[in-house]
Order: structure tokens, then C-alpha cells, then sequence
């Protein structure tokens, strides 16, 4: 029987939301999907109480919490974690010496981010040192690296002599992501007016998208926005004409805001075409909400022909598209482009990978 081991590094303690759901998510798809007589093993670290992760059918506990395993690992001791079949949906991954060949051990990393190379003013200092020592430690050790796209690939390929150990395995939408059957008064207590677009990008990216609404009598909603950064954003909306009252600069929200807060937008823009898996954008296909995105390697492999790819200055006439005639056209094609991305789907070609190692 063989035994598919994934590092669940945030079952007890979320660090990244949407990488620990993505990680959730993955293992039911792997659950979901498993060939005969393969299972499904979680690797967790030690402290806390939680249940058993959902969809593992078994679950290996370290003795080290996560911030001490990722000290741990990071320096390559790995000790207690085994061998076999792992998978990491992260670069937290115990990346050591091993023997593929006779033993049958394979290790196998994911990066979702490349902003620790390509725009690390983004991260904390501690972060992005951290990502860049993993990915050292991928280099010499991991038996392929998952990226979600093909643009993605190319710049990870620059970064270290990988060779043909890069795979393109896309992610999702959380299961289940839907509209909820209190939207309206969700919209409601988040402030939300009749007419507005929802963002995500830096306050220099989203200069534009804020000159956009203001051409098309919106308000905007800035998602994920990094703690104290809301002066940033207001000043970059007030040089662009929008007036304080209309910018509503938002952290992450629970799951169920976030579907009822994209539901009801006019469009959703993506405008920081940092090399990073927009995952708010494949929310938003899910939903069927026009997007518009900034031109760049990653929104033009995960849009593709689901919405408008633009250059800085064409958001505003972009967004006259998506508020007027071009409504309805842009909402089917982002809900046909959304049946390109789901958990078990990625999950099959995880299961592949594996088999072809």
C-alpha cells in the first residue's frame, strides 16, 4: 500500500489564511481522489488540540511546534519526521538528504510566492529570509518544485539549477466558495454601496483602479491590505480623486464576507503583477465577477480568456466595460474560465507527480 505524506504545517496554527486553506483543501481533493490501495497521511506539528485533519486517514504528530520545526528545518534537522512519499503544499518541508533510488523517499515542495525574490519591500524582513533559505534547501534537495504557473516556472527556473524538477500544478477557490444567503446584510455591515469595485495591489499599483472608480461613480473595497497601511492607500485614492469617505481598505476577511463582498462589485481588479498566485482573482471567477487585471505572466496564465488583462492605464476604460455594456459577457467569461481550477483536479495531477518520482 502506499502512503502519500502531507505536511500540514498550520493545522494548529494558521500563519498564511490562504495557504493553510489551500493546504486543507488539497488534502480532501487527495482523499477524494486516491488511486487503490494508496492512502493519505497528514504531518503535523507538535502542541495544540485539534482533530485529525479532514481527509487524512492518518495523522503523524512531530514533537516540535511549528515555529520551532520551522527553525528546525530550516537548518535541515529533520529528525522524526521519516521517510516515504512527502508532500509539502508549501516551501515548510523537512528538506534533507535522502535516497529516492533504493529507499523510495521523495520530497516534494510547493511556492506560491516569488515576492521574496522579485519584490521582497512586500514581506516581512523575516519572511522573505526565510523563503529564500527554504528555497536553498529546495535546490539541492527537493524532488520537484509545484508552482501554479507557467510564468511562475520560468522566474522559480532563474532562481536556482533546478533543471526539469519544476512542475505547473494550479490551485482553486476554497471548496465550497459561494455566495452566502445573508450577502445582502453582509455587504451591509462591511459598508458597501450600491455601486463599487474591489481591488487588491499595493497603493502605487492601485492608483489607477481608484482614478477608475472615480470615472465610474464607485466606490472601492482594498482587500487583504497589510496592517497600517491605510494612510498609504487613502493618500494614493486622494491624489487619484476619490474622496476618503468612498476607499474602504479591508485586511483578510473570513470566507464568507469575502464571497458576499466580490458578489455584489461591479468588477474585481487585480492590479500588482507581482509573480504570486492571485487568489482573490480565482474567488472572484468563481463567483462569475468581472475581472480586470494588470498585464503580467501570472494573470495572463490564470485569466487567460476569462477577463481583461491591462496596462496601467487601461482600467478605467476597462471598468466602464464591466460597469455598462460589457457586464454581462465578462461574468460568463469568468465563470467559464473558473471550471479550470479545482482541488480535486489538482489533486490528480499531485497523485501523478508523485507517481511518475
Amino acid at each position: 500500500m502506499a502512503v502519500l505524506r502531507v505536511v500540514m504545517d498550520q493545522a494548529n496554527d494558521v500563519v498564511d489564511a490562504d495557504q493553510a486553506e489551500a493546504a486543507r483543501s488539497l488534502m480532501r481533493g487527495l482523499a477524494a481522489t486516491a488511486p487503490p490501495k494508496c492512502t493519505v497521511e497528514a504531518i503535523v506539528p507538535g502542541g495544540g488540540s485539534e482533530p485529525a485533519v479532514d481527509g487524512a486517514d492518518s495523522e503523524h504528530r512531530l514533537m516540535l511546534a511549528r515555529r520551532e520545526l520551522g527553525a528546525a528545518w530550516q537548518l535541515g534537522v529533520v529528525a522524526g519526521v521519516g521517510g516515504g512519499m512527502i508532500h509539502a503544499p508549501t516551501l515548510f518541508a523537512p528538506l534533507a538528504k535522502h535516497d529516492r533510488a533504493n529507499d523510495y523517499d521523495q520530497t516534494v515542495v510547493t511556492v506560491w510566492d516569488l515576492r521574496a525574490w522579485a519584490a521582497p519591500e512586500q514581506l516581512s524582513r523575516a519572511s522573505a529570509l526565510w523563503q529564500r533559505s527554504m528555497l536553498k534547501r529546495a535546490v539541492k534537495h527537493a524532488d520537484a518544485v509545484v508552482v501554479p504557473t507557467h510564468a511562475m516556472a520560468e522566474q522559480l527556473a532563474a532562481l536556482g539549477r533546478f533543471g526539469d524538477r519544476i512542475r505547473v500544478i494550479p490551485g482553486a477557490a476554497p471548496e465550497g466558495f459561494a455566495i452566502p444567503l445573508d450577502a445582502g446584510p453582509r455587504r451591509t455591515e462591511l459598508g458597501a454601496p450600491a455601486r463599487y469595485v474591489v481591488a487588491t495591489g499595493t497603493a502605487e499599483t492601485l492608483a489607477p483602479v481608484f482614478a477608475a472608480a472615480v470615472d465610474s461613480d464607485a466606490d472601492a473595497f482594498v482587500l487583504d491590505a497589510p496592517e497600517g497601511s491605510a494612510a498609504a492607500f487613502a493618500e494614493a485614492a486622494a491624489a487619484a480623486g476619490l474622496a476618503a469617505p468612498r476607499v474602504h481598505v479591508l485586511g483578510q476577511l473570513d470566507t464568507p464576507d469575502r464571497a458576499a463582498l466580490l458578489a455584489g462589485a461591479l468588477a474585481f481588479t487585480s492590479a500588482d503583477p507581482a509573480p504570486v498566485w492571485p487568489w482573490r482573482l480565482v474567488e472572484a471567477l468563481a463567483l462569475g465577477v468581472p475581472v480586470i487585471a494588470a498585464e503580467s505572466g501570472v494573470h495572463r496564465d490564470v485569466l487567460a480568456e476569462g477577463g481583461l488583462l491591462v496596462p496601467p492605464d487601461g482600467f478605467t476604460d476597462a471598468l466602464r466595460d464591466a460597469a455598462g455594456g460589457g457586464a454581462r459577457r465578462l461574468s460568463v467569461l469568468a465563470a467559464d474560465r473558473s471550471r479550470a481550477y479545482s482541488w480535486n483536479g489538482s489533486a490528480e495531477r499531485v497523485w501523478t507527480l508523485h507517481a511518475e518520482l
